[in-house]
């Protein structure tokens, strides 16, 4: 945008309402494509706040490739990582072990904590489909309800998939934020440890006493698992924190004394899709070569799992263009304005945004995305500090988190596998999703004012 033409700030807002009630109305009312949907919502704001065609043309092209240079390498590399991990056992393989370390009778605990480790290289809804029959085990075993452990299994599950690097979507909001996922990493695992234990043993034991709800019959009879064919434990887990270590690493280089030698080789092995690429071919050979599958099989396995990444990527991509048409056209600085006039502090702001757009839309991907395009065009953002980013980053996860229900494809998705009524499934799940982004959010707040 030209520096020397000045948009009227309330025709900004007008056509800031028009294009957001639009692309909401087209999602929620005419079930257009999401990527269709903002990219639509972000041009007519360009068009009615009056910038210039180019400007408008500008703002689309920096936001495809300003966001997707961040994170296309990263989604992609772990894609191919977190299927390699499912297809080898290495999720059974930390899931028993846990179970077996805890007992019965803290397996809740073992669960959820399972399930924040698995979530954070596979996907929300694969890493359900392959844990839950250890839980349905458990309770077949021990004659409970089967939400005694399902739960704790679905809290541990969420927090992985939104506070922790490198799932997507704490990595995109990240790329648009400009924080280095080190910092994520750190405040996402302290906002997923307190909302696991809230959302997960916790209410999963209010919900184990108040719902009998019963193993659904076609897998009553399934098998137990055969242990002795999974990979190790501690390969599984040493794979899996080489990217959470590299990446941290590099971010405590510059701050920490003693790494301060070493700041140039840990610089290279923590970028981002360095990590990923590392723990790739470590799990490539480790937990593919090693337990008997060829080059052309994991050739296929990793190809296939790179299906549903397209849908990801542009989706994030035109969430990009919208925070870039948000920038550009100075409605931003408005905001900002807003924002400071109200005294509210930037990681509220990004909570409610996210939250709002998350009971909307239903899609974390999507509130994600807008909440980070809208937070991300703010003028206050580049003198925000490492840390206090990625409590935004937090907030913004948290609040896409929330009130999920039947405008969600989880809220299905739970319902069905675990063979709950659409009742049962708003006061047990929808509760425990409000639980796992509310906590998180509290926990990040309460890290940014120490910030």
């Amino acid at each position: 945008m030209d520096p020397n033409v000045t948009l009227d700030p309330t025709r900004l807002v007008l056509a800031a309402l028009v294009g957001l009630a639009l692309l909401l109305t087209f999602i929620i009312k005419f079930k257009i494509h999401a990527m269709l949907s903002i990219l639509i919502g972000a041009v007519v704001i360009g068009l009615i706040a009056g910038m210039p065609f180019s400007d408008i043309v500008t703002a689309v092209d920096d936001g495809i490739g300003n966001t997707l240079k961040g994170i296309a390498l990263l989604v992609g590399l772990g894609s191919m990582f977190g299927a390699i991990l499912e297809v080898s056992g290495g999720a059974q393989t930390l899931a028993v072990t846990m179970v077996n370390k805890f007992g019965d009778k803290k397996a809740a605990w073992a669960l959820g904590i399972t399930g924040l480790v698995i979530a954070m290289p596979v996907f929300f809804d694969a890493g359900l489909i392959i844990l839950i029959p250890l839980a349905f085990s458990l309770a077949k075993r021990t004659k409970r309800s089967s939400l005694f452990y399902v739960i704790p299994l679905l809290a541990g599950l969420a927090v992985g998939h939104a506070f922790i690097p490198p799932t997507p979507g704490p990595v995109l909001v990240a790329t648009m934020l400009g924080v280095e996922l080190g910092w994520v990493i750190l405040v996402g695992v302290l906002c997923g440890i307190f909302a696991m234990i809230v959302a997960g043993p916790f209410w999963g034991n209010i919900c184990g006493k108040n719902y009998e709800v019963a193993i659904p019959e076609h897998v009553a009879s399934q098998e137990e698992f055969d242990e002795s064919k999974l990979p190790g434990f501690t390969a599984v887990v040493g794979i899996i924190l080489i990217p959470l270590v590299l990446i941290v690493l590099k971010s405590l280089a510059g701050v920490i004394p003693a790494l301060e030698k070493a700041e140039p080789v840990l610089s290279f092995l923590g970028q981002p899709f360095v990590a990923l690429l590392i723990a790739t071919i470590a799990a490539m050979f480790i937990l593919g070569i090693r337990y008997g599958y060829s080059l052309a099989e994991l050739e296929k396995i990793m190809t296939k799992s790179l299906e549903p990444t397209g849908l990801i990527l542009l989706v994030t991509a035109c969430g990009g263009v919208l925070r870039y048409m948000l920038q550009y056209s100075g409605l931003g600085d408005v905001i900002g304005n807003a924002v400071s006039s109200a005294n509210l502090p930037l990681v509220v702001v990004a909570f409610l945004v996210a939250a709002l757009v998350r009971i909307c839309v239903g899609s974390a991907t999507v509130a994600m995305t807008m909440a980070a395009g809208i937070v991300a065009s703010m003028p206050g953002i580049a003198e925000c500090s490492p840390m206090y980013l990625a409590c935004v980053t937090a907030a913004v996860a948290g609040g896409a988190t929330v009130c999920s229900h039947f405008n969600d494809s989880g809220f299905w998705l739970v319902k069905s596998l675990v063979g709950l009524d659409e009742k049962t499934t708003l006061k047990t799940w929808t509760i425990m999703e409000t639980l796992v982004g509310g906590t998180g959010f509290l926990v990040a707040l309460i890290i940014s004012f120490f910030v």
